[in-house]
């Protein structure tokens, strides 16, 4: 097993780049399956979710040829398979999309519910409502979601509420569809404008992403394409809150600050200095942070997956700030492991009370989450003495190299391999 041991006070000083985006890729991957060429992905982040979809496709008989650490090849023409079986699907959150995507090949999926991070539950109840809009009877038996249609027909679809996966799902399913289908209140993250871009490469045509209204003409084939993901904008929110956590001053490279402005303007709020260029954020603090009150809400609000990263720096305020989370309803569990550092926080369902401290103590603490993992090292970075962090395969699901990145711009972290003394031991 591995952990991550940090020793806390240096303030970071550099640049860091950023890598492909982790939400884009784990949707645009499985979307290659509704392609009849090779597709050339490039800018693919080196994380464990993805290495887990890219193993789903070729499991399913896609050939797979890496061209180097960010580019990869598929060529989905011999995929044999329309099931994704509960030990493929565990492992992360994204399987779902193999649903949409499957449906949209096949006409057909037998998918196991998703894996990945446990802060709340995730129902798939707009998903299902966006297939049987388009034409698919769904059902769930023996722990597999089922669907399957003779024909998927256009269709108007209105999501009761914003969901990313659903409006996702309903993409895939509806890019060769017969007419036109539209989703209302849809998601506009983003990754939701990275995949229709992906899907539009393909030769699709898609219009509204971005916005609450996505029309998408349905189309009798797609092509192989060569396509960039974007940049990862939560791993970027993540190290600017690592400027700010410690003191530092770090230039965060190859990022669309617009996709950064809801980070930005707390961490101004907080005291930071941010400076935008074109491709380029500076990250500045020189002072204690300020107190400030964050509500997390689909974009174009404060990301719900910088919630913990954020909860951190609060706690490190002076004065009293309130986090509300608008998206989840359990994704406080790590505010335990914060306060074993030393952190004052009190949560009373979706709302945690933050009351800053001066400083926060090195402890041994545990990734809960991805996100949680990702907050977990910044409050290693900016706590008194050395702080180890276990399950960091959550932290791996999304960032690419962390240890690495912060270590170039003057962390003192590493990771180690250790042996879990609890393994093989019986239970008492």
């Amino acid at each position: 097993m591995e952990k991550i041991i940090v020793n806390g006070g240096n303030a970071l000083s550099g640049e860091i780049c950023i890598s492909g985006a982790k939400n884009a890729a784990v949707a645009i991957i499985p979307a290659v399956l509704l392609c009849d060429g090779v597709c050339r992905i490039e800018n693919v982040p080196s994380i464990s979710d993805v290495n887990v979809i890219i193993r789903i496709l070729y499991e399913l008989g896609a050939s797979v040829k890496v061209i180097n650490s960010t580019t990869v090849e598929i060529d989905p023409t011999h995929i044999h398979s329309h099931v994704l079986s509960a030990s493929m699907a565990s492992k992360m959150r994204a399987s779902s999309y193999f649903i949409g995507a499957m449906l949209g090949r096949f006409k057909k999926a037998r998918v196991a519910p998703p894996g990945g991070c446990d802060f709340g539950v995730r129902p798939i109840d707009q998903h299902i409502k966006g297939f049987e809009a388009l034409g698919a009877t769904v059902t769930i038996d023996g722990g597999m979601v089922n669907a399957h249609a003779v024909e998927l027909t256009g269709s108007s679809i209105y999501l009761d509420k914003v969901s990313v996966g659903a409006t996702v799902n309903i993409m895939l399913a509806a890019v060769k569809a017969r007419g036109l289908t539209v989703i209302e209140n849809a998601a506009r993250e983003p990754h939701i404008v990275d995949l229709a871009n992906f899907l539009n490469s393909m030769g699709a045509n898609i219009m509204g992403a971005g916005t609450d209204v996505i029309k998408i003409r349905g189309v009798s084939e797609l092509h192989g394409t060569t396509y960039s993901i974007i940049p990862d904008q939560i791993e970027a929110g993540t190290y600017m809150i690592a400027a700010a956590i410690t003191g530092g001053d770090l230039t965060i490279t190859n990022v669309i600050p617009k996709h950064l402005e809801s980070i930005s303007a707390k961490l101004i709020e907080a005291g930071a200095v941010v400076q935008e260029y074109d491709e380029a954020v500076r990250v500045i603090m020189r002072r204690r942070p300020k107190c400030c009150n964050v509500l997390t809400m689909p974009h174009p609000g404060f990301p719900t997956d910088m919630q913990p990263q954020m909860t951190t720096l609060l706690a490190l305020c002076e004065g009293v700030s309130v986090m509300t989370e608008g998206v989840w309803d359990n994704r406080f569990k790590y505010v335990d492991q914060l306060t074993l550092m030393g952190a004052k926080i009190k949560v009373d369902g979706k709302v945690a009370i933050i009351n800053g401290v001066e400083a926060l103590s090195a402890a041994p603490v545990k990734a809960t989450d991805l996100r949680a993992g990702a907050a977990m090292v910044l409050a290693g970075l900016a706590a008194e003495g050395t702080t180890e962090i276990e399950n960091v395969e959550f932290i791996d699901r999304g960032y690419d190299n962390i240890v690495e990145k912060l270590s170039a711009v003057g962390a003192d972290i590493r990771r180690v391999t250790y042996i879990d003394p609890n393994l093989g031991r019986s239970a008492v």
